[in-house]
């Protein structure tokens, strides 16, 4: 009959834990690294000057496309009647001996060029490759024979008209509207690369007065504007300079960078110094900031949680109990008795301490040790946390965020009232409260 009781008894309270304990998903905390994707599309900003004609007619150009112009260079033309850009034409066609051999062996140089960095996976840049070698040969040819006529004197008319270099800088033939944007006048609207149209001039065989005719850019010193995250700005606060990579060409350098806000919208505004010519002819580039990898204990973001907690400052806290442990001196509402009070510490800032709801309620009077003055309980703020199951019950532990992506959060090790590697938490975070039996 005995055996039979406790039989009983060991059925009984089987069943009871099993029907109280929660049954929740466990992760093990672990090591971990979070490759950051710090990669967005940029808006170039630079100092730009756009020409147009006085004049209406047919229109020949004599420098390439993105090509460096001197001062006073012949840029282009434009031909009323059409005269002489008909004997240009002509001339172009039937006679090449204008090709000298420093063409030639720049030329050369180009395609080997070409050929080494060739990329079939960015097989676009084969299109960019052909439009710079038309463009050097229509420079040459059209500038030679620009020079056979002119020395003939066919030129010699007051309706063929040429335009010359004002002032030293690189030769664009399009034109978009975004001239005038820089690093103080942009705006959110401007930064829709997927609504970005231009306009080639170079294609035009005709001109209108008024019409652009080109542009040129007068300064390597341009900028290119970043929409980031908040936690990318957020991590930039400290430092004025970065490493970047170009993903055009995968090329990288370091440059400097300043932090700017407009409304909810985070900006970093890279300056750059060289390379100008690379980029001459893109509004938008892609630009990946070269941050650190975020390591430190790797846990799901479904483990996260928050929890409300009192704040205490310090100096209310002392050793007492049985066990020395930190704790309040509390005094009863009824009988005006202090008694001690073992609390756990949850996290602390430079004045305070974080103590668990279910220790302490709010109207609750701690009293100073050795001391007449009280606190009144009632300040509450939230931390976020997991909760730690290793003894087979609940227990929560702040953490220290790093980074997050969509699926995993990097927290910090090593920290005060936090987990450490190896430490089992509960998956579901909101499933669990404080204590709660786990199984």
């Amino acid at each position: 009959m005995v055996i039979f009781v406790i039989i009983l008894v060991y059925i009984l309270f089987y069943v009871f834990s099993y029907f109280t304990e929660k049954h929740i998903g466990i992760y093990e905390v672990t090591q971990g690294t979070i490759a950051e994707n710090n990669t967005y599309t940029g808006l170039i900003v630079r100092s730009e000057s756009v020409y147009t004609s006085d004049y209406s007619g047919t229109f020949n150009y004599y420098i390439a496309d993105n090509a460096q112009a001197g001062w006073n260079n012949i840029i282009c033309s434009v031909d009323e009647t059409g005269s002489v850009s008909d004997q240009l034409a002509a001339a172009a066609a039937s006679d090449t001996t204008g090709l000298d051999s420093d063409y030639f062996k720049n030329l050369k140089s180009n395609v080997s060029q070409f050929t080494q960095s060739y990329d079939s996976l960015s097989f676009y840049h084969v299109y960019d490759f052909k439009e710079n070698v038309s463009s050097q040969v229509m420079e040459s040819v059209n500038m030679s024979a620009l020079s056979d006529l002119t020395a003939s004197g066919a030129t010699a008319s007051d309706t063929f008209h040429i335009s010359y270099a004002q002032t030293p800088g690189l030769i664009a033939y399009y034109t978009d509207g975004y001239e005038n944007i820089t690093t103080d006048n942009f705006t959110a609207d401007d930064i829709q690369p997927l609504d970005y149209k231009k306009t080639t001039i170079k294609n035009n065989s005709t001109i209108a007065a008024g019409d652009p005719i080109y542009k040129q850019i007068t300064s390597e010193n341009w900028n290119i504007i970043l929409p980031v995250k908040k936690a990318t700005y957020d991590r930039l606060t400290d430092s004025n300079v970065i490493e970047i990579k170009f993903k055009k060409d995968n090329t990288s350098c370091w440059v400097n960078y300043e932090l700017k806000t407009q409304g909810n919208d985070y900006y970093v505004i890279l300056s750059l110094h060289n390379n100008m010519v690379r980029f001459a002819g893109d509004r938008f580039t892609d630009v990946e900031l070269l941050l650190t990898e975020r390591s430190g204990l790797k846990i799901p973001n479904s483990s996260i949680t928050e929890k409300a907690f009192y704040t205490v400052p310090k100096e209310y806290f002392t050793r007492g109990g049985d066990s020395n442990s930190l704790g309040l001196y509390v005094r009863d509402s009824k009988t005006n008795a202090v008694n001690f009070v073992a609390t756990a510490i949850f996290q602390e800032s430079e004045t305070d301490y974080y103590i668990d709801e279910e220790e302490i309620t709010a109207g609750s009077i701690i009293q100073k040790p050795d001391s007449n003055d009280t606190f009144e309980v009632q300040a509450q703020s939230t931390l976020q946390g997991v909760y730690n199951v290793n003894k087979g019950y609940a227990v929560f532990k702040q953490i220290d965020i790093l980074y997050q992506n969509e699926e995993y959060t990097i927290v910090k090790a090593g920290t005060d009232f936090g987990i450490s590697i190896y430490d089992h938490i509960a998956l579901e975070g909101d499933a669990v409260s404080e204590d709660d039996l786990i199984n």
